[in-house]
This record gives C-alpha cells, sequence and structure tokens, in this order.
C-alpha cells in the first residue's frame, strides 16, 4: 500500500469529523475519505434543524420542565421496546448515552462554542401510555445555527489541521473494501471518482477515475445509513411489522447516503444486527426547489391539523401530528394508503409548521434575531412556508371547503367525498363549544397549551377548523419520507466493531448511522428525536477516543 496513516475515517458527516478530532487530540495521523466533493463536507448533518436530546437542562429548568435521567430512562425503554438477544449492547449504549445527556453533554458542547434556541421543543409525544413510546416532557434543544451550527466547532478544528499537515482529506474517494478479516483490519482500498463540481447535496457522477490502497493501524466507519438507497430501504423494510411500503415515498437525505459501507464491513466480518428497524416519516412533502433527487422535506406539525387518509377517514389516535411517527406509518401502511392529507387552517399552519432542514429555517441557520422574531412571533407565515404554498405540488389553498375538496381531488389518488370531509371537521370543531371534550386530539392540544413553549411558539389558540377568520383553508398530501437507518454495525461501549463471535475486531471501528448511532441500534424501534445528531456526537467521540 502506498499511503500509510495512523486512522483511517470512513466518512466525513459528523460522527466522522467528531471521531477525527478526538484523534487529532490525541496526537494520531488521520485521514478522512469521502465519496463526494468537498462541497459536501459535514455530511448529512448540515440539512439538520439541529435538535439534540438532552436532559435537566437550563434551557428545560427556564420553561418550567422538570426532567431527570429517570424519566429519560423510562421514556426511552418504553420507546425502544428491546426485545431480542442481540440488543445486549444497544441497551448498552442507550442507557450510557442518557448519563451523557444528563450529564456533560451540554458542558462539552457549550465550551465549543454550542449555544441553543430558549424554546426547548416536544418532540414525538407518544403512543398514549406513561410507560409506551414518547417523551413525557419536551427534550428537543435546537442549536442556535442549526445543523450547520452543530458541525462548525468540528469542521474548524478538522480544516485547521489539514492546513497544519496532521490530517488529510481525501474526497470523491469511495472505499469499496476493508482489508483484513476478523483476525484484523488494516487498511482500505477502493475507487477514486472522477471529480465534479457538484454542489452540497447534489447527485454527483459515479465515473471512476483511478484506484487506492491505504494502510493504518485502524479504521473507523462512519459512512452514515440506507436513508438515500431507495433499493436498501425496500429490502430491508419490515412488512411484517410496518405492513407493506408504499409504491411511492419521497427522499428526505442525499442520494450519497447509499448504505453500501454497512455491507463492506460486514464482509470483512463485522456483524450488523437489527437492520429491520428503520425511521421514516409520514409528514413527507416535495420539495418545489429539490437539491438531490426526489428530494421530500418534513412538516413538523403541531397537535392542532386534523390528519386524514387518502381516502378522506380521520386517523385515530395516537396518529396524531407529532405524537408517533412509527405508529402513524404502521397504520398508514396496513391499510395500504398511497399518501394521507393534512386538513387545516392558515392560522394554524403558521405557528404550528415548521419545516425540517436547515435551509428551511433561515433565521435559526442564520443567527438573525430581527428575522426570527418576524417569522415565528409576527402576522404572516413564515417566508418557506408560504413559498411551499405558492410554488409546492401538494399544497391546497382554499376559501371554502368544496373548493378545498375540489383541489385535494385534482392532486389525490383517491376521490374524497366534501360531505364526508364536512361531517367529520364539524364533529371536531363541536367538540370546542366546552372547556371539556371527548376528542382526544382536541384534549391533547389543550394539553400542550399548558407547556409555556408551546402557547408561546407552537399550539395555536384552539378554534374551529371551518372558522372563515382563520382561514384560508390548507390543505397539504404528505408521503412517507425516507430518512434513518435505526440498525447497524455491532459495537462495543467503545465503538469497536464486533465479529460474528461477539469478540472484537481488532482496528475496526463504527459509529454514527453506520453503528446504529450506537451499538448497532441504541434507539430499539422507535427514536425520540434529537438522538441522531446526539448519537453522531456521542458514539464519534467514543469511537475516537478508542481508536
Amino acid at each position: 500500500m502506498g499511503e500509510t496513516t495512523d486512522v483511517i475515517v470512513v466518512g466525513g458527516g459528523l460522527a466522522g469529523l467528531v471521531a477525527a478530532c478526538e484523534l487529532l487530540d490525541r496526537g494520531r495521523r488521520v485521514t478522512i475519505l469521502d465519496q463526494e466533493p468537498r462541497a459536501s463536507l459535514g455530511g448529512q448533518a448540515f440539512w439538520s434543524l439541529g435538535g439534540l436530546f438532552m436532559v435537566d437542562t437550563p434551557e428545560q429548568r427556564r420553561m418550567r420542565i422538570r426532567d431527570s435521567a429517570d424519566l429519560a430512562l423510562s421514556d426511552w425503554l418504553g420507546s425502544a421496546g428491546f426485545d431480542r438477544a442481540e440488543d445486549a449492547w444497544p441497551r448498552r449504549w442507550a442507557e450510557a448515552y442518557l448519563a451523557f445527556a444528563s450529564g456533560e453533554m451540554r458542558a462539552w458542547l457549550h465550551g465549543l462554542g454550542m449555544r441553543w434556541f430558549p424554546v426547548v421543543g416536544w418532540a414525538e409525544r407518544g403512543g398514549g401510555l406513561a410507560d409506551g413510546h414518547g417523551n413525557s416532557v419536551p427534550r428537543f434543544h435546537v442549536t442556535w445555527g442549526t445543523g450547520p451550527g452543530v458541525l462548525a466547532p468540528f469542521v474548524a478544528r478538522v480544516r485547521a489541521a489539514e492546513a497544519e499537515g496532521r490530517l488529510r482529506l481525501h474526497f470523491r474517494h469511495r472505499v469499496t473494501a476493508l482489508c483484513g478479516g476478523p483476525e484484523g483490519i488494516t487498511g482500505v482500498e477502493g475507487e477514486i471518482l472522477a471529480e465534479d463540481a457538484a454542489g452540497r447535496g447534489m447527485e454527483s457522477t459515479r465515473a471512476v477515475a483511478g484506484r487506492f490502497e491505504i494502510a493504518a493501524g485502524a479504521v473507523i466507519v462512519a459512512s452514515g445509513g440506507i436513508g438515500g438507497n431507495a433499493a436498501l430501504v425496500r429490502q430491508n423494510w419490515p412488512v411484517e411489522r410496518l405492513g407493506p411500503p408504499p409504491e411511492s415515498m419521497v427522499c428526505g437525505v442525499p442520494a450519497h447516503v447509499d448504505g453500501l459501507m454497512i455491507g463492506h464491513a460486514e464482509r470483512a466480518g463485522a456483524r450488523v444486527i437489527n437492520n429491520d428497524r428503520m425511521w421514516h416519516y409520514t409528514e413527507g412533502i416535495r420539495n418545489w426547489d429539490p437539491i438531490w433527487p426526489n428530494h421530500g422535506i418534513r412538516i413538523l406539525p403541531g397537535p392542532s391539523s386534523m390528519w386524514f387518509d387518502a381516502d378522506g377517514n380521520r386517523l385515530p389516535a395516537p396518529c396524531l401530528p407529532g405524537f408517533d411517527s412509527l405508529g402513524t406509518l404502521a397504520h398508514l401502511c396496513r391499510i395500504g394508503q398511497p399518501h394521507s392529507w393534512f386538513v387545516t387552517t392558515q392560522a394554524i399552519a403558521k405557528k404550528e409548521f415548521a419545516l425540517s432542514g436547515s435551509e428551511q429555517n433561515p433565521d435559526l441557520t442564520g443567527k438573525d434575531i430581527p428575522l426570527l422574531l418576524r417569522s415565528r412571533l409576527g402576522r404572516a407565515a413564515a417566508p418557506p412556508l408560504e413559498a411551499f404554498k405558492r410554488h409546492g405540488e401538494d399544497f391546497v389553498v382554499a376559501r371554502g371547503l368544496e373548493e378545498l375538496v375540489a383541489g385535494m381531488n385534482r392532486i389525490g389518488a383517491r376521490p374524497i367525498k366534501a360531505d364526508h370531509l364536512r361531517a367529520q371537521i364539524e364533529a371536531r370543531d363541536r367538540e370546542l363549544a366546552n372547556p371539556f371534550a371527548k376528542d382526544v386530539q382536541i384534549t391533547a392540544l389543550r394539553g400542550a397549551r399548558a407547556y409555556l413553549g408551546d402557547r408561546l411558539m407552537r399550539t395555536a389558540r384552539p378554534h374551529r377548523i371551518l372558522d372563515p377568520i382563520a382561514g384560508p383553508l390548507i390543505a397539504v398530501r404528505l408521503h412517507v419520507l425516507t430518512r434513518k437507518t435505526l440498525g447497524g454495525i455491532e459495537t462495543d461501549l467503545t465503538g469497536q466493531a464486533l465479529g460474528a463471535d461477539g469478540r472484537p475486531i481488532p482496528g475496526l471501528f463504527a459509529c454514527g448511522e453506520a453503528a446504529g448511532f450506537g451499538g448497532g441500534g441504541y434507539h430499539g424501534y422507535n427514536a425520540l428525536e434529537g438522538t441522531f445528531l446526539g448519537g453522531c456526537l456521542f458514539s464519534g467521540r467514543a469511537a475516537g477516543r478508542a481508536a
């Protein structure tokens, strides 16, 4: 082999960058390999909202949230549902992450310069039972600067080390094999892809211009998951648990999130577990200004919009906006729904519709306080949402219900009857006449407004959907949006990959989504949000320190 280094990091996303920084702190020579152009340094994390799952923070306490490590563990275990022999390491990783999230995590990140939006978000509110899935309290801490703000300290350190000659960044280097086997990994080999001027997140050519081999004392696989590879998503889809996948889905991650490196690690002897566990959303919309193929954006909804299937039937609890992502996905897939609908008002959408992604939140990403005040607290909806209303193919805006249903029928896969939709909406609206109700969603949105953060910024004042003062009416066609891999390469708590016999493979480590965010799947079956970036930070740090 021509080039040698102490440690190779495969993947220039958040987990890989964190691992590289830990290695640099320990005086190691590091080489980062990434198949994309330099413009995509930072990977998927760049496009994220920057939410982090943290426990018992000053931000929570200022918002009158009483959280604890014990409550977080109860929520996590109720969501994860660990029930397999191979969940031993994932569960240990979950417990270790919760100790981190309720301990040194915030202080460590604060010391690196990160700050958080003062209103803590309440994501994944759950399936309805105290010991089941969901967050009992708000824990979603949005980083000031969103995903780029999370990446910034690590990108800066890596670039500085590159300038000093302590780290090499090899872009357009696609690893196709790990050298060695279960007895030990000694390096990597792969293809040098042709240069490409593609911008961040855009699809780049796969034309091969050459080959490479690099020897190293250790290799860290930080290459991400399978969310951008539709074939692998369908191959691993748990039909018995979620029902058959819909014929059409939109993609929430760039095309380079192909999951191929997980297979290369498996062929080298690493054990891959829980690959049938995955995390997809049901609130996807097609990006009217796409960056990558089949580009989907997720609506992060508040609790007030009404949710209907493609036939116009209201979804049952706990399939409520923002409550149970996989429960809703399973319901829609089992009954063979090609898409679903939000029916809402301008007043609700303005306050409750947040769009996922750093690029859809210029106020938070740009740390622009005047823009934030206008976008979040002003009379008009945020400009990115208004742009989707004008240009997005999934939006219907109308002054009356008959006009709205006519628009829904123009773009929907199945016809909806206006009188059927009206009867359900009017039944819901009648529940607002009293301060108590049997409608679970009305009870939930009133409960949400008991939280100061929701009342200020995320939950509209309860009103009738058919109240013309709250209009116009808005319908949004929602697609399944592919996103995260919850399983992956099994590792011990240091991030060292384990073989089929359960023994560590010398020289091989894994972190981030390639390792199921820790141990081969520390989420179990369900995620609580903020745990994806959190898992990349935690597992990348562990692997870098150990390698």
